[in-house]
């Protein structure tokens, strides 16, 4: 199936691209979501007429996420959880957990925008963990996790 990008999609293209999709990932992802419209020629038409106001917003977006993520240099995050004598934790850290905790600390995050390569934290000490703020803007950013006593 053959559609029309409105923004940038990671692995598949950028704003104003035409690429084949299988019809699936267009009709019950890419189209609903706003990032993509089916490849006619009245939509053609509509999206030439429309690319400089989706390529403006595409570049504020971006701005705005790099601008972001210069607040986060040099930021680290330090949370507190219960742990073991041996450094284990009672439980685990999540991306909620730190979104939360960024969120008091006064960096502003969303839980969708943790990505944890290495899976939940499960132990005291400094992790490492990905923020992805736009398609091409990513931070790293350290947690340290401290035992509570």
């Amino acid at each position: 199936m053959d559609i029309i990008l409105l923004q940038k999609v990671a692995n598949l293209g950028a704003i104003g691209d035409r690429v084949k999709v299988k019809s699936g990932y267009a009709r019950n992802f890419l189209v609903p979501t706003g990032k993509a419209t089916m490849a006619t020629a009245a939509n053609i038409a509509k999206f030439e007429a429309q690319r400089h106001e989706l390529e403006a917003k595409a570049n504020e977006e971006l701005a705005s996420a790099q601008a972001r993520a210069l607040k986060f240099e040099g930021f680290k995050l330090e949370l507190k959880a219960k742990a073991g004598s041996e450094g284990k934790l009672f439980g685990s850290i999540g991306t909620s957990d730190i979104a939360e905790a960024a969120v008091k600390a006064g960096q502003p995050i969303t839980r969708s925008e943790v990505r944890m390569p290495n899976g939940p934290i499960r132990s005291t000490g400094e992790h490492q963990v990905e923020l992805h703020l736009h398609t091409d803007v990513d931070v790293t950013l350290t947690v340290t996790i401290v035992a509570e006593e």
